[in-house]
């Protein structure tokens, strides 16, 4: 079953690169218009809006800073100049920054992890509620992550907590918003490769490694995720809310 999005448009936040470049791309396809985002302006960011274009997307590309609420505002009025609605909303922007342990508390590295990840997602669903709402419909789609449940590789506890709260947020927010017909649900990747995390973050013995220790027997890529996205924005996860998609070759299993 071809999965269709026409007449929906989407925000996917943190989209230059990685999952959330797939996110955007692979929701373009499916007929969405779609408002990408960086938190400045890049070569990048516009090569994905161009390659949507080129492949017959409806596209506008942000940049902005979400964790700043006047910035985020441009990307909710950036849908609605492009597609008149809000239709989804791809929480994704969001990163490790850097490996810090806790014996090691960095104030400012752990504010700005806690800003990155959870901050935004609070911030951009509380753009797009009210919209949503006259609508009486709307997917929100937060990314958490295996590190949510697991804890994480080394020196990633401020990550680690920052997507266990994504996984309880999406909860709250699923029933705060269920009787206004807004579906919210989360994705949570497990080793993802082609992305800035594992790529740049991660040493190259677990990259050489971590395949054999997959039930799948292979590392992840982005598309993996943005199929469980490009399911939950459509109407075939009608009936599902305050749920999170594993994605990651059965590795949570052990």
């Amino acid at each position: 079953m071809e999965i269709r999005l026409d007449g929906k448009t989407a925000i996917v936040t943190g989209s230059r690169q990685g999952i959330g470049r797939v996110c955007a791309e692979q929701l373009a396809k499916a007929g969405a218009a779609v408002v990408i985002n960086s938190h400045q302006e890049s070569a990048e960011l516009d090569e994905v809006a161009q390659g949507i274009a080129n492949a017959g997307g409806k596209v506008k590309a942000v940049a902005a800073d979400v964790t700043d609420s006047k910035q985020a505002q441009k990307l909710a009025d950036a849908a609605l100049e492009l597609g008149g609605s809000i239709d989804i909303l791809v929480n994704n922007a969001g990163g490790l920054v850097k490996r810090v342990p806790v014996s090691e508390f960095d104030s400012g590295h752990y504010e700005k992890v806690m800003d990155i990840n959870l901050k935004t997602a609070f911030l951009m669903s509380h753009l797009v509620i009210e919209q949503m709402k006259k609508q009486q419909s709307g997917k929100i789609i937060n990314l958490s992550s295996q590190a949510a449940h697991d804890g994480g590789g080394p020196g990633s506890a401020a990550y680690s907590a920052t997507k266990g709260a994504i996984l309880t947020f999406t909860k709250s927010l699923a029933k705060e918003l269920g009787p206004d017909h807004i579906h919210v649900n989360s994705v949570s990747p497990g080793f993802i490769v082609q992305t800035e995390f594992h790529d740049t973050h991660t040493a190259r013995e677990v990259h050489d490694t971590i395949s054999s220790r997959i039930p799948l027997r292979r590392k992840g890529v982005p598309m993996d995720v943005a199929h469980a996205v490009l399911f939950l924005a459509s109407g075939l996860a009608d009936y599902i809310t305050g749920q999170t998609i594993e994605v990651n070759g059965g590795l949570y299993m052990y």
